[in-house]
């Protein structure tokens, strides 16, 4: 039996992941940390951006709101997130994240068990879009 190892991974070792807008970044992965049952990530979106909707047919999704505020649509449902607030999503529940603040908002996701094969994790119901940000 192989013993599973403790690891830090640090967020900069990341590349942003902004197929579904925002920069996603999946850090501690079966493939970066060795986990076994679930992975967990950032989130980190700007103002006027969104993560668009999907739905995990294989996973629960926990976020919790570090920075920022969110309107989260829950199957088309409407809920506001604001930060050091958590929110569990269940699996099928389709889902998009938008930062209707006027500040950076990040969140810390975790979402398991891990699906079958990662391809299978998650299902996009629409095309991600990536929000001109004006400095």
């Amino acid at each position: 039996m192989t013993q599973q190892q403790a690891r830090i991974v640090d967020l900069g070792s990341i590349a942003p992941n902004r197929r579904r807008g925002g920069d996603v970044r999946a850090l501690l992965t079966p493939t970066t940390a060795g986990s076994t049952s679930g992975f967990m990530g950032v989130a980190i979106v700007q103002p006027g951006e969104r993560i668009a909707e999907h739905y995990h047919p294989y996973s629960e999704e926990f976020v919790f709101v570090t920075q920022g505020v969110f309107e989260v649509d829950l199957d088309g449902e409407p809920q506001h997130l604001r930060t050091e607030q958590g929110l569990l999503i269940p699996p099928h529940v389709r889902h998009r994240f938008r930062n209707v603040g006027d500040t950076e908002a990040r969140i810390v996701f975790h979402l398991g068990p891990l699906a079958p094969r990662p391809d299978m994790g998650h299902v996009d119901t629409e095309e991600g879009e990536v929000a001109e940000v004006v400095s």
